[in-house]
């Protein structure tokens, strides 16, 4: 008898032990987003390795920015590496594209990556979905708010040729509209182009007040660049898209005064001190800062951290009902993610429901100033 309960405790314990949190990752490290993917992944390396007394096991892969490959990753994660939530990916058309996998999986996915597309409108597959970064449409609106106050009265537009570029375009073209600001051009690149003199001659020719980039990391300087190449002397807008130092880096003095709107982490010292996310942000830029040196902080890595936090808040609440490595854990947390509430981040306040799976608001936003290579808070 006493055998029979002490090989019972034994197993109940070995069970318990291999009970680890999978977490499975796949990000663009290499490619065209690797300056968005690459922050990223350092930021996986601060995420807790215990939540709520359970190991946490982080399986990173990099798919380069690659559509297929983040396809591929994402079943091998599931279907190989048994995992109960995949983080990523980097990109809009990655994530778009991972949807369907992570449905099938019923694994719950936390993209980092912007278009409101990953998350809506809400449907049987897309219930598997969150993402931290925030909406093109929110940003979008800061963006429309800031030209109507300086006087924009004329815009031309020039993006990505994929999800990123037309997602911006459908959502800044409607909010302008309304705004009475006349878009005069509507322009396409690929992130791997090297030139884009056609596209900006075109843009010259309608003489607009100012010029929107729908673009993400370094492949966005390249249209900057070529405008101020060209003369152009007006005002040039960025999305959330290019929130790191590469780009800085990359585009130099030809991106002097240029507008974005961005997540606070960005700018979170700059911040007013009842700003709601000032003390969540400091907390992610201080620990990011001492693993990669003063000032290598960017909004990339900042999504990844939310998603950490997103995870950190919801395990407790899915240990409750089931074990890690089971279909009714991986159900649990999606529930638990999807009951969020009130969580600071280092880009805003998560509140999310169940037809809300970002669940920010306007505290997620801030205007930032390109000024002398640095970056400077707005509003």
């Amino acid at each position: 008898m006493k055998k029979t309960i002490l090989a019972a405790l034994l197993s109940a314990i070995a069970a318990t032990a291999l009970a680890d949190i999978n977490v499975g990752v796949t990000l663009s490290a290499t490619g065209p987003a690797a300056s968005l993917g690459i922050p990223e992944k350092n930021t996986i390396d601060l995420l807790p390795k215990t939540i709520a007394g359970q190991k946490v096991n982080y399986i990173v892969l990099d798919d380069a920015s690659d559509t297929t490959t983040a396809v591929k990753n994402a079943k091998k994660l599931i279907s190989e590496s048994k995992v109960d939530v995949v983080i990523g990916s980097t990109t809009t058309p990655n994530s778009l594209a991972m949807v369907d996998v992570a449905a099938e999986g019923e694994t719950p996915m936390i993209s980092m990556a912007a278009s409101a597309r990953i998350v809506e409108p809400m449907d049987d597959k897309k219930k598997w979905v969150f993402k931290t970064p925030q909406n093109d449409a929110q940003m979008a609106t800061a963006i429309v708010e800031h030209m109507t106050n300086n006087n924009v009265k004329s815009v031309a537009y020039i993006g990505f040729s994929d999800a990123y570029g037309e997602g911006w375009w459908n959502e800044f073209s409607k909010i302008a509209e309304v705004r009475k600001i006349k878009l005069v051009g509507n322009e396409r690149f690929n992130r791997a182009d090297t030139s884009v003199t056609g596209q900006v001659l075109k843009v010259l020719s309608a003489k607009p007040d100012a010029v929107l980039i729908g673009g993400a990391g370094t492949p966005a300087a390249l249209p900057q660049k070529s405008l101020k190449e060209k003369g152009y002397k007006g005002v040039i807008y960025q999305t959330h898209g290019v929130a790191n130092n590469d780009f800085l880096r990359v585009c130099g003095k030809d991106c002097e005064a240029t507008v974005l709107p961005s997540g606070p982490v960005l700018v979170a010292a700059q911040l007013p001190n009842d700003n709601p996310v000032k003390k969540s942000a400091l907390e992610y830029v201080s620990k990011y800062e001492a693993a990669n040196g003063k000032g290598s902080v960017t909004a990339f890595g900042g999504y990844a951290w939310d998603a950490g936090l997103l995870l950190a808040n919801a395990v407790p609440m899915a240990l409750k009902k089931a074990q890690p490595g089971t279909r009714e854990f991986r159900a649990a947390l999606r529930d638990a993610l999807e009951s969020t509430k009130n969580l600071a981040g280092s880009h805003g306040v998560f509140n999310m429901s169940a037809q809300d799976h970002l669940g920010l608001d306007q505290r997620a936003r801030v205007m930032v100033t390109i000024k002398q290579g640095a970056w400077e808070y707005t509003k």
